[in-house]
C-alpha cells in the first residue's frame, strides 16, 4: 500500500498540472472502486477549479472552487498517470477515472485491485469530520517526543504495531516503520510503553528522517506503484532493514543477522542483536 512518501510523490507530480486547472471533462468508467462513488460524482466534479492539492496522512484532498473537496485514498494499486509524460503507458485496461483539464491535460486514475476510493466532501466542517481520526502528521511539529510517551503510555504492544495505528499517527506504513525502528535501536517487539524518552526521541529523528528521504527519492516502488509521470521510485534500493531477512546487519560493529517476524498480520523485519 502507498504510504505517505508515495503519497507525497503523488501530489507533487498532479499539482503542476492540476493547482489552478479547471476540470472540463471527467469520466468515471464504473460506479465504484472500493466503496460507490458519490451520488453526481461526475456533476459535481466537471466545471471545477483545483485550487489546492494537499495530503492528510495517506489521503490526498483536491481543494475545489465550490467550496467542496475531492478526497482520494490510494488503497494498495490505485496510482494517477498524466497522459504525455515519458513513462505513460496508455493501458486502459485498470483506467476508471479519467479528469481532463481546460488546459488540456489528461490525468487518469488506474487502480487494478480497486482498493483505492474517492470522495466528495462538501465544505470544511465534513473535511474535519471525516479526518478526525487521525493523529499527527509525522513531519509536521504536532509530532514529537511527548506526543509519543503518551500515546505509547501504559500499552503492552510493541513499537511497530503502534505507530501502524492511523490513529497514533498518520501516514506511515510497514515499510518506513520498519525503518526508522531499525535507525533508532529499537526493538519492535518491546513494550511501547517501557520504551525510554532518550529511545523516543531518536526515534521520533529517525522517522523524519526515513520519510524525507524517501520522498526524496520519489518513495519505495516494490510493485504496482509510480509518480504521476511514471517514474518508479528509488528508496527501495536504500533499504537497511526491510526485506533483507537472513542478511547481515548494517549497523557497524554488529554481527546480528534480519530476522522476520509477524506483528499483527504484518511482517516485520528487525536486527535482534542492536535493536533493543
Amino acid at each position: 500500500m502507498p504510504e505517505l512518501p508515495e503519497v507525497e510523490t503523488v501530489r507533487r507530480g498532479l499539482g503542476p498540472v492540476l493547482i489552478g486547472a479547471r476540470l472540463a471533462r471527467v469520466e468515471a468508467r464504473r460506479p465504484d472502486l472500493r466503496f460507490p462513488l458519490p451520488d453526481g460524482f461526475v456533476q459535481r466534479l466537471t466545471g471545477a477549479r483545483v485550487e489546492s492539492l494537499g495530503r492528510r496522512g495517506k489521503h490526498l484532498l483536491f481543494a475545489l472552487d465550490r467550496g467542496a473537496t475531492l478526497l482520494v485514498h490510494l488503497g494498495m494499486t490505485g496510482r494517477f498517470e498524466i497522459a504525455g509524460t515519458p513513462r505513460a503507458n496508455g493501458d486502459d485496461k485498470h483506467a476508471h477515472i479519467v479528469f481532463e483539464t481546460d488546459a488540456g491535460a489528461r490525468i487518469t486514475y488506474f487502480d487494478p485491485r480497486r482498493f483505492g476510493f474517492m470522495d466528495i466532501l462538501d465544505g470544511e466542517a465534513a473535511l474535519a469530520s471525516r479526518l478526525a481520526g487521525l493523529g499527527p502528521e509525522p513531519l509536521g511539529d504536532d509530532f514529537h517526543p511527548a506526543w509519543l510517551k503518551g500515546a505509547f503510555a501504559g500499552r503492552r504492544q510493541g513499537p511497530k504495531t503502534l505507530l501502524l495505528d492511523q490513529g497514533v499517527v498518520a501516514g506511515l506504513g510497514n515499510i518506513y516503520v520498519c525503518e526508522a525502528l531499525y535507525r533508532a535501536g529499537v526493538s519492535p517487539l518491546r513494550p511501547a510503553g517501557a520504551i525510554r524518552a532518550a529511545r523516543l526521541q531518536r526515534l521520533v529523528v529517525a522517522i523524519r528522517a526515513v520519510l524525507e528521504e524517501a520522498i526524496e527519492n520519489g518513495g519505495s516502488t516494490l510493485r504496482d506503484f509510480a509518480a504521476a509521470d511514471g517514474e518508479l521510485g528509488y528508496f527501495q534500493h536504500s533499504f537497511e532493514v526491510y526485506d533483507r531477512e537472513g542478511e547481515p546487519c548494517l549497523t557497524s560493529g554488529c554481527r546480528g543477522v534480519i530476522c522476520r517476524t509477524v506483528q499483527a498480520g504484518r511482517a516485520t523485519f528487525h536486527c535482534p542483536a542492536c535493536q533493543r
